[in-house]
């Protein structure tokens, strides 16, 4: 039997209850501190005391609170509350004994390292809203990575709208990075002085944030997002981004397109929660350098472990298996049967695991598509398909599918068209990876929201789009929109943005450059946009056969500017692959090769052609962790890199990279 909700917060809550027997949390208690002479102030720092959460609330008029780093503000003094049935429960409150906690594990982890690193104090404040009498739980945590609040707010039965009374100040001097949501959550995102920004501009999360004077970088979104609205942004031109619900944020362009005006006013209204309310946790990452960013743990942390019934061995649950996959959808190619056995050829001669075939198979008999499956088996290439979100959205016609999907060996679904963060939306999400779970099925959701940590719940979501990827064919220039997203949409979690195309699609990028995005853009599931034939075809193949779609560890290195440069050096069992992407300048840059372990390295490297960007310089040598590598990467250019130790044999990633094989040809 599934645990409700309730039950999982319960067990969440016995587990960080026996952990604090570990030591007490660093939590203070004191008068006239955190800037305000006449605040009583609760304290809650990280465990390597370099985070500090402040809750201030006697003689202010409401629950506040600030963030500091280094003892440097992150967040200034920001109003702190939740809003239900319309009472603003963050003013006119009285503040009880604070419980601390503490949290301190390692659990599997997928995408951006192997293993995460979950240890934080965390302190619960009861309070208590004087004049509804309603009484409700603060529960705040403080990672060395950052810190989360949320709000728990008991109830027995009855349905009750909650809505956001929080917001996040920046401070003065701050650079932003954000986009809106006429894309729902496909934006570019725009590079603002915080001074720059206008009352009432929107921004979806995560908000990437370069603190002034060096004193480094911050993010916020959220975390734990379920059966609630999504959280949107929305600035008041004084440097306060204030936290909203999907309710109130501006309707998409895909929605609009897709469900009409109709739909996108009914989803206006406030959505009603029956029994406890238990908020997202609204999180924000803090780093000295953008590498602490890209490594945070603390969107999977604040996430409730899988259900060991669905998921006996975690993310390691035999069905669930990340790989690479083919997809003929924007480079070329016929929607037949017989075409997409030929995509399941070539990605068995590439060693990929997978072939995502879009919706035209739902013009197929079942025996057709039985044939496509045993074939593709043949190939050693499991099979994924596509489905509209609106026919799933009945519960029975979801477990038909899924059902179906079972039967015949399909290995995962795409499931596409959601296009808002109404709690509604957020339900059929979380139904939808149940009930795939049940049916042993992978999920990649498309026209999606950004993720909130659903993949440690859900091991079974492999990617999610919620990025403005390779499918948008009206993109001119792609180099700053690459550069900035490692920094700012993937630090919420994996993003399916279909990275490589060797055709005009990819605009002023080079060769290597979209090779590279491959190896940055972290995915699970990692889909290919260009043709299989077109990737065997290209010099660089021995490459891209063995980029894997998980990595053991990443480095996002030094160089690295938002919007410039992205360069990460990423490591899979014994071999390291540095990768960098490069922004609309020119520029030579000089990357030591540290990262190594010890001992030689066979290294292969692809370059830029200077005067050609679709061309590929290949270059095989042998390193060392004492060596350094010089890199002239064009406008627009690339570079990637595989280091291999000296001696071993290329295996690849952890789901091992198969050798090219011949397989059968397509009428078998």
């Amino acid at each position: 039997m599934r645990k409700s909700a309730d039950e999982q917060n319960q067990y969440q809550s016995r587990r960080e209850f026996l952990a604090t027997a570990l030591a007490a949390p660093l939590l203070a208690v004191s008068r006239g501190s955190a800037g305000s002479s006449a605040a009583d102030v609760i304290s809650i720092a990280s465990p390597d005391r370099r985070v500090r959460f402040d809750l201030l609330w006697r003689d202010q008029p409401r629950l506040s609170y600030q963030v500091a780093f280094n003892n440097r503000p992150v967040i200034e003094t920001s109003p702190l509350g939740i809003i239900v049935d319309a009472v603003d429960l963050g003013q006119g409150t009285e503040v009880g004994k604070a419980t601390p906690y503490r949290v301190d594990e390692k659990y599997p982890s997928r995408g951006v390292h192997s293993q995460a690193t979950n240890r934080c104090n965390g302190v619960r404040v009861p309070i208590k809203h004087m004049k509804s009498g309603t009484s409700f739980t603060l529960d705040v945590r403080a990672f060395n990575d950052g810190i989360a609040f949320r709000f728990v707010i008991p109830g027995d039965h009855g349905l009750r709208a909650p809505d956001e009374a929080s917001a996040f100040t920046i401070p003065a001097g701050s650079t932003v990075w954000y986009h809106d949501f006429e894309g729902h959550y496909e934006g570019v995102h725009v590079r603002k002085e915080i001074s720059e920004v206008q009352a009432g501009a929107w921004a979806a999360t995560p908000l990437t944030i370069k603190l002034p004077d060096n004193a480094g970088y911050a993010a916020i979104t959220e975390a734990a997002l379920v059966n609630y609205s999504g959280m949107a942004l929305q600035a008041d031109g004084r440097r306060v981004f204030r936290a909203r619900l999907a309710h109130s944020a501006p309707v998409s362009y895909p929605f609009r397109l897709r469900y009409g005006a109709e739909e996108g006013k009914r989803l206006a209204n406030l959505a009603r929660i029956s029994g406890t309310i238990t908020s997202p946790w609204r999180a924000v990452m803090i780093g000295p350098d953008l590498n602490a960013l890209v490594n945070s743990d603390i969107v999977s942390n604040l996430s409730p472990a899988p259900d060991k019934k669905l998921f006996p061995a975690g993310t390691n649950t035999a069905w669930i298996k990340p790989g690479r996959c083919v997809w003929k959808y924007l480079d070329g190619g016929a929607n037949t049967l017989e075409e997409m056995k030929e995509f399941s050829r070539l990605a068995g001669q590439l060693g990929f695991e997978y072939n995502l075939v879009e919706g035209f198979w739902q013009r197929w008999s079942d025996s057709q598509l039985k044939e496509l499956i045993d074939y593709s088996n043949q190939c050693r290439v499991k099979i994924w398909l596509w489905k509209h979100s609106r026919e799933i959205r009945d519960p029975a016609a979801r477990r038909s599918f899924f059902s179906k999907c079972r039967a015949l060996g399909v290995a995962g679904v795409k499931l596409d068209f959601f296009d808002h963060e109404a709690k509604e939306i957020i339900d059929l999400y979380q139904a939808a990876l149940r009930d795939a779970a049940e049916f042993n099925l992978m999920v990649d959701f498309h026209g999606a929201n950004k993720p909130a940590g659903e993949a440690r719940t859900w091991p079974n979501e492999m990617t999610r789009e919620g990025v403005y990827g390779l499918e948008h064919k009206s993109m001119q220039a792609w180099s700053q929109h690459n550069t900035t997203l490692p920094f700012t949409r993937l630090l919420a979690g994996h993003a399916d943005y279909t990275p490589v195309h060797f055709g005009e699609r990819r605009r002023e990028t080079s060769w290597a450059h979209q090779i590279a995005s491959a190896a940055i853009f972290t995915s699970p599931l990692l889909v290919y946009a260009a043709h299989p034939k077109n990737i065997l075809e290209n010099p660089a193949a021995q490459i891209i056969q063995t980029i894997p779609s998980v990595w053991d560890e990443t480095i996002a290195l030094p160089v690295c500017e938002i919007g410039q440069i992205a360069a990460f050096a990423r490591r899979t069992g014994g071999a390291w692959f540095l990768a960098i992407m490069n922004g609309p300048a020119a520029r030579t840059i000089q990357i030591p090769l540290a990262f190594l372990a010890r001992g030689r390295y066979q290294a292969l490297l692809a370059r830029d052609q200077q005067d050609n960007a679709a061309a590929i310089k290949l270059e095989n040598t042998t390193v060392s962790r004492t060596d350094m590598v010089t890199i002239e990467l064009r406008a627009g250019g690339g570079f990637i890199a595989r280091f291999s130790p000296a001696g071993a044999q290329q295996s690849g990633e952890r789901q091992k990279v198969r050798p090219r094989t011949q397989a059968p040809g397509p009428n078998a």
